[in-house]
């Protein structure tokens, strides 16, 4: 009966725990926020749209080989151990001890002077923290939100990852685009000096006509360096990504063929669901919100210690003289239940307490932030992504228009009928439209894939 009641009253009051109970914010501010995280089908396998098999194998090879998704991947194993350790810190903990021990005149009396007394401990040592006031189980819940923030981490690495590989795999390809233009506008300035030369032998053209062209075919040929080098740039980041030294990364080079060079493109338009919470996807947010979990439970632990602890103490086993006998009449057992409080220190208890609400106040303004950054990455995702669509169009249209009046003015200068500084001109104009379009297309492909970045890979772009 009296063990029955202990068990009862321990129950009871092991099932308050102090601190305040965490509720998930239901919105910022207007912002509804009722979804929990949930990690996006559409975000492991979204690039397979672009069906461009080198850039499946890039991605594939970086998920598997790169170390900031093998770092992230392993933080969530210790998030995991801690939050385990942590969790048995509610249940009995002991050891099994096998002890010597020898002294003299141990009762000081003067019948026991020059008597040395021997003896053997062997037994279980056990002791439990009773968790009155809920210090281990509020310790326990900011172990589980860490792990739970740990494996967000984790598919966000992933996430990031994925996006930096498909960005410098654009960069690349864009790089390859660009030395692809700047042969052709070569070939195409070739032509109109071939036209100026043959002017010239005929006295039809002057020197300067000649040196002009050759001024502008010259910066033509200074800016292939400049591609080369960030194609070089783009291979470096693309082998960091994926653990490989330098040169070791083996694109398809058939690329490198003019009628291939192209940037990975979606054959549909980008999915945007109406009413759809895209929240729900933004690995920050969540993570925000795991953090103000953490940080609301560790006010309930920094509680606690206003309230005294209780601890038990005990052991089971056998104490034996010189012998060494381990028998019925050896056998032996105690229990030690201590009541502790830190009444001396309450300032200091209180400090910590006002600092952990403290830190939950600053949990709270980051995760609201995140919020609005998120709404806001996504809503500029779109918009950049769109702009950068009419830029490509018009660019198109100009590139068109462009090529059309180099044709005309180099027809009428061949025919004597047109002035040189008309074809200069529109040879200048050609260039810059033909090498403006490849930027836009690298930029466009990269705005895609901030959208898929901002959108937490929750875009249906399949």
């Amino acid at each position: 009966m009296k063990t029955a009641v202990l068990a009862l009253i321990v129950g009871t009051l092991t099932a308050c725990a102090v601190g305040p109970n965490y509720q998930a914010p239901l919105e910022v501010k207007d912002v509804p926020f009722s979804s929990p995280y949930q990690h996006s089908n559409l975000a492991i396998n979204w690039w397979k749209a672009f069906d461009d098999p080198v850039l499946n194998q890039l991605i594939e090879k970086a998920l598997v080989e790169n170390s900031t998704i093998t770092k992230a991947r392993a933080n969530v194993g210790r998030a995991y151990l801690v939050f385990k350790d942590t969790d048995n810190n509610s249940l009995p903990t002991g050891t099994l001890d096998s002890g010597y021990q020898a002294y003299e005149n141990s009762t000081l009396a003067s019948s026991n002077d020059g008597v040395i007394s021997r003896g053997y401990t062997t037994g279980a040592s056990l002791s439990w923290d009773i968790d009155l006031f809920g210090k281990i189980q509020r310790a326990s819940e900011a172990a589980q939100a860490n792990l739970q923030q740990a494996n967000i981490l984790w598919h966000d690495a992933q996430l990031q990852i994925i996006s930096q590989v498909a960005v410098s795999y654009g960069d690349y390809r864009g790089a390859q685009l660009r030395l692809q233009v700047a042969q052709e506008n070569l070939d195409n300035l070739e032509q109109s000096r071939a036209i100026v030369l043959a002017r010239l032998q005929v006295g039809m053209a002057s020197e300067l006509e000649l040196a002009r062209m050759d001024a502008q075919l010259y910066e033509v040929k200074a800016n292939i360096p400049a591609y080369e080098s960030q194609l070089q740039s783009a291979d470096a980041t693309l082998s960091s990504l994926l653990a490989q030294s330098p040169g070791q990364l083996a694109l398809d080079e058939s690329k490198n063929s003019p009628q291939l060079i192209q940037l990975p493109q979606l054959q549909k338009p980008v999915t945007i669901v109406q009413g759809e919470n895209y929240l729900r996807y933004r690995a920050d947010v969540a993570s925000s919100e795991r953090a103000l979990a953490a940080s609301t439970a560790l006010i309930g632990v920094a509680t606690a210690d206003l309230y005294p602890n209780l601890s038990i103490g005990g052991f089971l086993g056998f104490l034996s003289g010189p012998g060494f006998s381990l028998n019925s009449a050896s056998q032996s057992w105690s229990i030690a239940p201590t009541l502790s409080w830190q009444a001396a220190d309450l300032s200091s208890v209180r400090a910590r307490i006002n600092s952990a609400k403290a830190s939950s106040r600053m949990a709270l303004a980051d995760f609201e932030q995140s919020v609005f950054t998120a709404l806001n990455e996504m809503s500029l995702s779109l918009k950049n992504y769109n702009l950068s669509r009419q830029q490509e169009i018009m660019t198109i249209q100009q590139r068109e228009a462009s090529q059309k009046a180099v044709r005309i003015a180099r027809q009428r200068y061949n025919a004597g009928s047109g002035e040189f500084l008309d074809l200069l001109d529109a040879e200048r104009e050609l260039l810059r439209s033909r090498d403006q379009k490849a930027q836009l297309e690298q930029q466009t492909f990269t705005r895609l894939v901030g959208i898929y970045q901002a959108f937490g890979g929750g875009v249906n772009v399949l």
